[in-house]
């Protein structure tokens, strides 16, 4: 594709995560073609400020990107500035210039270290695990997801390609720790029977691996795992290409 003449990113502060995700949902059912937005929640926003010296409010925000012309560009913004009003959105800023945008994106580009900061330490391990469900389903499940967290005490800052239903959840665990890792065990669990009972899938974008090969049965159904056990077999005799991954022999 052409590089679209005017690029606008732009960012939105809302009073709950809730209502980030509200705003997201309508911005996509209207059909605003938002070219990205991503969510960062309190937690990760009080993380990036942190790490990468920003001075945002440490309430959740929505991050966008706008493509088109000068005038698409800016009755996109000003389109979605009516919907996140409506859903408790705060200032809403964007800017063209390539300089700005820049540092307007880097709080997303810093998320990964700037969790890992949160708790420095040998023994801390950042357990990344991600979902996606329905666009109409987005707000339910976040918001559950931080109900979990703070039932089960556990720190885990969220950011969401949330455009496409799909968020990730990035688990600050002590590896020494059995207690918190079996609390960490029962979150990702609980995120995953979640994201299922919503119509979604296990993973939006980290994939299956080995640690959620037990929830494939449930999603896909026996025959369409039979089918990519056979697809395997035929592709890989030797078993040579991630052995044990996905879909181990039955």
């Amino acid at each position: 594709r052409g590089i679209p003449d005017t690029i606008a990113a732009a960012a939105c502060s809302f009073e709950t995560v809730r209502g980030a995700c509200q705003a997201t949902i309508l911005a996509i059912q209207t059909g605003i073609p938002v070219a990205r937005i991503e969510l960062l929640n309190a937690a990760q926003v009080k993380a990036c400020n942190s790490y990468s010296k920003l001075s945002l409010p440490e309430t959740p925000l929505l991050l966008l990107e706008f493509h088109g012309s000068e005038v698409e560009v800016a009755e996109q913004s000003k389109n979605f500035r009516d919907i996140a009003a409506e859903c408790g959105g705060g200032d809403f800023t964007w800017t063209t210039k390539p300089e700005d945008r820049t540092k307007l994106w880097q709080a997303r580009h810093d998320a990964y270290w700037s969790v890992k900061a949160l708790r420095p330490g040998d023994s801390i391990g950042v357990v990344a695990t991600d979902v996606c469900v329905p666009i109409s389903r987005l707000a339910d499940c976040v918001t559950e997801t931080e109900e979990d967290l703070k039932r089960l005490n556990l720190l885990s800052p969220i950011v969401g390609h949330v455009g496409d239903g799909n968020f990730h959840c990035s688990l600050l665990c002590d590896v020494n720790d059995k207690d918190e890792m079996a609390r960490g065990e029962e979150f990702m669990h609980r995120l995953v029977e979640r994201a299922q009972a919503m119509d979604g899938t296990c993973t939006g974008e980290h994939g299956i691996g080995q640690g959620k090969q037990k929830y494939l049965k449930a999603e896909l159904g026996p025959e369409a795992l039979d089918a990519m056990r056979a697809l395997k077999q035929a592709l890989d005799p030797q078993n040579i290409f991630n052995p044990g991954k996905i879909v181990p022999a039955a």
